[in-house]
């Protein structure tokens, strides 16, 4: 159909079966902040802000590609740092001609190449992040600075056309809210993330503008705009335009145009409404506890950081049993894991990233048909008797019950599952149907002798029913 610019037309956009299907997507956040890389130790920072605050957490802040937002706080670990290897006079733009001399060693074959190797659908490229350096040779670049800030290499139109080279759809993420070549107060608070979004008309026209050129020249299946968007935008607009050129394009939710309102005499955070319209929603660094109608995508570096961060050791970052799991869980309550790399400015992917996400990979090659193209069951969470927590998805009338765990015996029952005669039963890697028998209390399944793995997946054919 063709849109109009009016949230009632918008709203009439459908998720596209591939974003459904697609489940596992590839964030690359790159940009000034990787020449640094460099960011206090600590944890997600979920946890940061649980156990000591908003303003010690944005002090202390695990996100390398907040790098400069960090270094205008004051006496920070990160401006200790920063003027210990660079020198009290070495600006956050000194980086730049740095960045543009290590991005030429860079070679995106090999990064779509990765990619496809690990099972991912998709990438998602941090186009401009919230320092306001682009990664694109835009006509037009920050007003505020003096020459051209952005790159001289066009990397989002290089890796776009590698990552398309390779069968993946290719998506491109702009800070359309925050822009800190245009807002020198920095963030202290959460209230200060929505407050510095940037609201002048000059601002309006310079985001718009990206945006319409990012359509143009490069048609993103993924718009992926962060934190909000200025109050008098015309997002309808810009929907409308990308929807019309890109049949098959999706938004995030990250649009919010509401400032935040603080009525006198409350102290907490009160968070903006959230927009009038997306196509799926970003929990980042969380998830979801139960299957969620609307489409979803879990946001999360492999460590504490998305921006590459040299303080990451092999204790900060995900196991390849953790993020298995993880992203098991993730699929089976309707949503996609949006995970991230952040390499070195020189386009380097850390070995430890790489070694993650091979071995998701390597556990996708075995499981993937329990993975890609397929949708929540009526209910995500099961158990077994043997207190193996299960995750449950369906495709072609078959039941995937993915275990999250090894049984100790050489068969597991599958709580209040209740197959019918002449039902199969296969372990996905082998070919050889499993013999089982129906009890009180649910599905008996005798295992083969189980290799080592983060999960092991049955499928059930044809799918059965769940006890009452």
């Amino acid at each position: 159909m063709t849109y109009e610019a009016a949230f009632e037309s918008i709203k009439q956009h459908q998720v596209p079966e591939w974003f459904h299907d697609a489940k596992l997507g590839i964030f690359i956040h790159w940009g000034l902040y990787s020449v640094p890389g460099w960011a206090p130790e600590g944890a997600d920072i979920d946890k940061q802000v649980a156990e000591k605050g908003w303003e010690t957490m944005f002090a202390n802040n695990p996100y390398s590609e907040w790098y400069l937002n960090t270094l205008r706080l004051g006496d920070t670990p990160t401006r200790r740092h920063h003027i210990a290897t660079y020198g009290e006079n070495f600006s956050y733009d000194d980086f730049a001609p740095m960045f543009n001399q290590a991005v030429e060693k860079w070679n995106p074959d090999e990064w779509a190449e990765l990619f496809q190797k690990v099972g991912a659908r998709y990438a998602v490229l941090t186009t401009k992040h919230h320092d306001g350096f682009l990664l694109w040779p835009s006509e037009r670049t920050s007003p505020h600075k003096s020459g051209r800030f952005s790159t001289t290499r066009d990397l989002v139109g290089e890796l776009t056309d590698s990552i398309r080279k390779h069968n993946m759809k290719m998506g491109l993420y702009y800070s359309g809210g925050l822009d800190w070549s245009f807002e020198q107060k920095p963030i202290r608070t959460l209230t200060d993330v929505h407050g510095t979004i940037v609201q002048t008309p000059e601002f309006v026209d310079y985001a718009q503008g990206h945006f319409f050129e990012l359509i143009d020249r490069y048609a993103p299946s993924i718009l992926w705009n962060d934190i909000g968007y200025p109050a008098s935008a015309n997002v309808p607009e810009l929907f409308a335009y990308y929807y019309n050129t890109v049949s098959d394009g999706v938004v995030d939710d990250r649009w919010s145009q509401e400032p935040p309102h603080v009525p006198e005499g409350v102290h907490e955070f009160i968070p903006p409404p959230p927009a009038p319209h997306s196509d799926f929603t970003t929990p980042e660094y969380t998830s979801y506890q139960d299957i969620v109608e609307k489409k979803w995508e879990a946001t999360r570096g492999i460590g504490h950081s998305f921006g590459y961060n040299q303080n990451e050791g092999p204790n900060d970052y995900l196991s390849v049993e953790e993020l298995v799991r993880s992203f098991v869980d993730i699929v089976s309550k309707n949503g996609n894991l949006l995970l991230d790399v952040g390499p070195m400015a020189d386009g380097t992917i850390p070995p430890l990233q790489k070694e993650r996400l091979l071995g998701l990979g390597a556990w996708l090659d075995v499981n993937g048909e329990a993975i890609f193209g397929t949708r929540p069951w009526v209910t995500a969470n099961g158990t077994s008797t043997e207190n193996i927590p299960i995750r449950f998805t369906q495709k072609a009338g078959s039941l995937y019950a993915i275990l999250l765990g090894t049984p100790a015996s050489g068969q597991i029952t599958l709580d209040k599952l209740q197959s019918a005669d002449g039902t199969t039963i296969t372990l996905c890697g082998s070919s050889s149907n499993l013999s089982w028998k129906q009890n009180e209390s649910g599905l008996q399944v005798s295992l083969p002798a189980l290799t080592d793995a983060p999960a092991y997946t049955l499928k059930i054919t044809p799918m059965p029913q769940l006890m009452k």
